[in-house]
């Protein structure tokens, strides 16, 4: 009978490929209708697309995500040397979010060319792009963990006590007479040992956030239930919200207005190019610079434009926190550095 730590491995690497494979087929399935009625019921030209789709997805399969597998689950070669960015959610974007916008894009054309809106790429397929996006992000935040034991995220874990000298103490045995061996020891002031608290390499940045001295780490009362917490939970529901700037700009790309016009190539162009920031791991510090860079400047300017000229087709709320996230962003990391923001701070 296979062991868990197997089972766990085959789920995650099955969900992973059907995020792989779904999207790109429902996609290409969606566009060889759109051929078919455009050429007038051609039923050759919906087939070409359905091989070729078949063909990428195989050629992908075999030829880029099997092998990548392999020396990712090996660790061998270079890979075991990646620990700053992720080469399988790399190859993801590229193998499949990156031809399912172009072919979102493709179909836009297609469409105001011949004149015609046959609406087939409605919520649901794009919906499914980025349902399979967040799940493949989501396998590679839980990946580490076990699915059968408690991740405990809370705070700091006291592992160890270490017997350490402190500065007083060594000054004490540095005044020592020449005459006072280890023998007769006739010191009055001993050193005093010093606790050295480490905390368990599992605990992120994000815990001591929910670390407080006012909040009981566990409850044994009737209610005990609501103080129950897993990090796990909480990986789903921040990757959600890391995602939900890029899902109401894709949301945007669906409106009619903006669909049949030329502002969908600069919409999804921006929309992929924040799924780039999924290949930085959660715990390197460029991600801020990338979602800065990648994210909420490049929205903030594509949201002001659409607005402009086609109305409120975005909430303004988004428009704000991307606003205010970058002037933050340049705040707190580099005009806090200046000479004139270090005599005074504001914050």
């Amino acid at each position: 009978m296979p062991s868990g730590k197997n089972i766990k491995l085959i789920l995650y690497e099955l969900l992973q490929f059907a995020a792989l494979i779904v999207p790109v087929f429902v996609i290409m399935e969606r566009f060889g209708r759109l051929i078919r009625d455009v050429r007038g019921r051609d039923l050759t030209a919906y087939w070409l697309v359905v091989a070729a789709s078949i063909a990428y997805v195989t050629s992908a399969t075999l030829l880029v995500w099997v092998p990548l597998k392999y020396v990712t689950l090996k660790q061998r070669r270079f890979i075991s040397e990646i620990t700053q960015w992720r080469p399988t959610a790399l190859a993801y974007i590229i193998l499949c979010t990156l031809p399912c916008s172009a072919i979102l894009i493709a179909s836009s054309k297609v469409q105001v060319d011949d004149g015609v809106r046959l609406d087939l790429f409605t919520e649901l397929p794009v919906s499914l792009v980025l349902m399979s996006l967040i799940c493949v992000d989501i396998i590679e935040r839980i990946r580490p963990y076990s699915l059968d034991s408690d991740l405990d995220m809370a705070g700091p874990v006291l592992t160890h006590l270490e017997q350490v000298t402190t500065v007083t103490g060594q000054l004490h045995t540095d005044e020592v007479p020449n005459g006072v061996t280890q023998d007769h020891p006739e010191v009055r002031n001993p050193p005093r040992p010093a606790i050295r608290l480490t905390t368990n390499p599992r605990v992120t940045s994000m815990a001591y956030l929910y670390s407080s001295s006012s909040r009981p780490r566990a409850y044994s009362g009737p209610l005990g239930f609501f103080w129950r917490r897993d990090g796990r939970g909480e990986v789903f529901v921040d990757t959600f919200l890391f995602w939900m700037d890029t899902v109401e700009m894709v949301r945007v790309a669906g409106e009619p207005s903006v669909f049949y016009s030329a502002w969908v190539f600069p919409v999804y162009i921006l929309a992929f190019m924040s799924t780039l920031r999924m290949v930085i791991t959660p715990q390197n510090p460029l991600l801020s610079f990338a979602g800065f860079a990648l994210q909420d400047f490049p929205f903030f300017i594509i949201r002001v434009a659409l607005i402009a000229v086609f109305g409120y087709v975005t909430p303004v709320l988004y428009v704000l926190k991307n606003v205010l996230v970058s002037l933050t962003f340049i705040y707190f990391t580099y005009l806090t550095r200046l000479r004139i923001f270090k005599r005074q701070s504001m914050f």
